[in-house]
């Protein structure tokens, strides 16, 4: 597919170079046909006649990888993504992954217990009814009962779920696979689909009382809503049509 993505910057801006690289490589991984348009914001009127959030800004089919609306007064500023003048590399992908609309997905790690289980409970919740969405690992034991306990807090009940093993996925139904080992190797997965890696702690391991291992299921639980947001919100009902 031809995918238009804009490239927003003004010159001296420290985080071009280091975005644009990472806008590259993100591109040459998920979308080689995508083209980018590279914008050189020169002055506070081309700012106001672009929309331009800040230097570096990308757009992806007509839509900020943050998400963000278009400021009702633009000025030449630089941009901050959380503590980083870069957006993150999920971001990136979460953009172009939205905007090339894969109908299948599937969530990986290990043992298809916490992590991956959970990114498919959020992700069911979000997706249009048309998209599948599936987890698996590549030793698959059984669901935490806190990962069922923290999407239960957000209204969303993965209590019927089992540990499935990613060698039972044909790879010919899957067309993007999101994998979130992070300390372990994660399971490999054959088949043409597109990939990233969005490595997370394994909130099983957390040390302390029960509180303190909730909050660290909570933690990855709102780490993957905010991904997953991204990726699959319904903000945008063009995407999925």
């Amino acid at each position: 597919m031809t995918l238009p993505i804009e490239f927003h910057y003004f010159e001296g801006c420290p985080h071009a170079e280091p975005a644009r690289t990472l806008l590259r490589e993100v591109t040459d991984a998920l979308c080689p046909s995508a083209q980018v348009a590279e914008v050189n914001v020169t002055s506070p009127e081309q700012a106001k006649a672009v929309g331009f959030l800040g230097s570096p800004s990308i757009r992806v089919a007509g839509r900020d990888v943050e998400g963000l609306s278009e400021p009702t007064e633009a000025s030449m500023s630089c941009r901050v993504y959380g503590d980083s003048g870069v957006p993150p590399r999920w971001m990136v992908e979460a953009a172009i992954l939205r905007a090339v609309a894969p109908r299948s997905y599937l969530f990986l790690c290990v043992a298809n217990s916490v992590r991956s289980q959970m990114a498919e409970g959020i992700a069911r919740s979000l997706a249009p009814a048309q998209v599948v969405v599936a987890s698996a690992g590549s030793e698959p034991t059984s669901v935490r009962p806190e990962a069922i306990e923290v999407l239960g807090e957000l209204g969303i009940d993965i209590s019927g779920h089992r540990s499935k093993s990613v060698d039972d996925i044909e790879p010919e139904g899957v067309e993007a696979v999101v994998t979130l080992c992070a300390e372990e190797v994660c399971p490999v997965f054959l088949g043409k689909a597109h990939r990233v890696h969005w490595g997370l702690p394994d909130p099983a391991t957390a040390d302390g009382d029960q509180e303190v291992r909730l909050a660290a299921f909570r933690q990855v639980r709102d780490e993957l809503r905010h991904r997953l947001s991204l990726l699959l919100g319904a903000d945008d009902e063009a995407h999925h049509q």
